[in-house]
């Protein structure tokens, strides 16, 4: 039976949010980085195989051991598995072919969703201000996101199941986190994602249906390529990258309730246009700056409100 601590749980889990969304950042761009080169199983795969190595690593510095990673909830696992599986494939497909901070903007519907979820399946209760709080930080993503400049394009709808998948994933956590740690949760995602990556490169990784004009099919069928020396830092990145982030993330949602975390995902955000920056060139203008205003300001009252919450407790 895994225990909860119990002071001061939900500061922690903000601040897991906060580190997980800084560390994904660097997930996006790299996978952003190699899609135009690699399939998208391949690069899931190598992330999967270092992120793996990462966790083992970490369990045996700690001292915590490998008896951490057994379940009793094998068939809950399947399904969270098999939702982080859909949730993943379907954003990079669409971040293959929209810009970073586009992609970013789109998938930053799922916080909203998060919050819905956290009322219609785990009955949490769900205040005016945080609701405030969540649309705001919505409100930022509508200002970047720009309706009507043509970002909502089948590439976009991707990403919107993705969105989808991603907040039902973070139900799932919800539920199992008396009896999973958070090492648990990552571990089963890790293999899911290793024997998928596996079953697609021994499918279609000869390149079989390679050579869709579409982005998002050619970054799906595209063959298996041993990499150069320069790209494996990218692969090593993306690999650290999920394997950190993804405990951080898995941690903030065991440890508080979903409606409190989910707008300090909100983070992304601002990280996606700085990598995007420096990584591609792009940089935001003063719309974009406004909603990234607005994003941050959400993240920040919550954390504000919930400081004068607990100090009047």
């Amino acid at each position: 039976m895994v225990t909860l601590p119990a002071p001061a749980v939900p500061y922690r889990g903000m601040f897991f949010a906060i580190g997980g969304g800084l560390v994904l950042s660097v997930n996006d761009v790299a996978i952003k980085f190699l899609s135009g080169a690699y399939p998208l199983h391949q690069i899931i795969l190598i992330r999967a195989l270092v992120g793996l190595v990462f966790l083992f690593a970490l369990l045996r510095v700690t001292g915590l051991g490998f008896g951490q990673l057994l379940t009793r909830r094998p068939k809950d696992h399947l399904i969270r598995v098999s939702i982080v599986m859909v949730s993943n494939v379907t954003y990079f497909l669409g971040l293959a072919a929209l810009p970073l901070a586009d992609a970013v903007a789109v998938a930053f519907v799922s916080p909203l969703l998060v919050t819905l979820l956290s009322i219609l399946v785990l009955g949490e209760k769900v205040g005016p201000r945080r609701w405030a709080a969540v649309g705001v930080g919505m409100l930022g993503v509508l200002v970047m996101l720009r309706p009507g400049s043509g970002v909502v394009e089948p590439a976009a709808i991707l990403v919107l199941i993705s969105a989808l998948c991603y907040a039902s994933s973070h139900m799932m956590t919800r539920r199992m986190r008396d009896t999973e740690s958070a090492f648990t949760l990552n571990f089963y995602v890790q293999c899911g994602f290793v024997l998928v990556s596996l079953a697609m490169g021994l499918t279609v990784g000869d390149g079989r249906f390679a050579g869709s004009p579409d982005a998002s099919l050619a970054f799906l069928f595209r063959p298996w390529v041993w990499p150069p020396m320069h790209d494996w830092p990218a692969f090593v990145a993306t690999g650290l990258a999920v394997g950190i982030g993804g405990l951080m993330m898995s941690q903030a949602y065991r440890l508080s309730e979903a409606a409190l975390v989910a707008p300090f995902e909100y983070v992304g955000m601002p990280m996606a246009i700085f990598w995007g920056a420096v990584m591609f060139g792009t940089w935001p203008d003063a719309t974009a700056w406004v909603g990234i205003a607005l994003i941050c300001g959400a993240g920040l009252y919550t954390l504000w409100r919930e400081t004068v919450v607990r100090t009047r407790q």
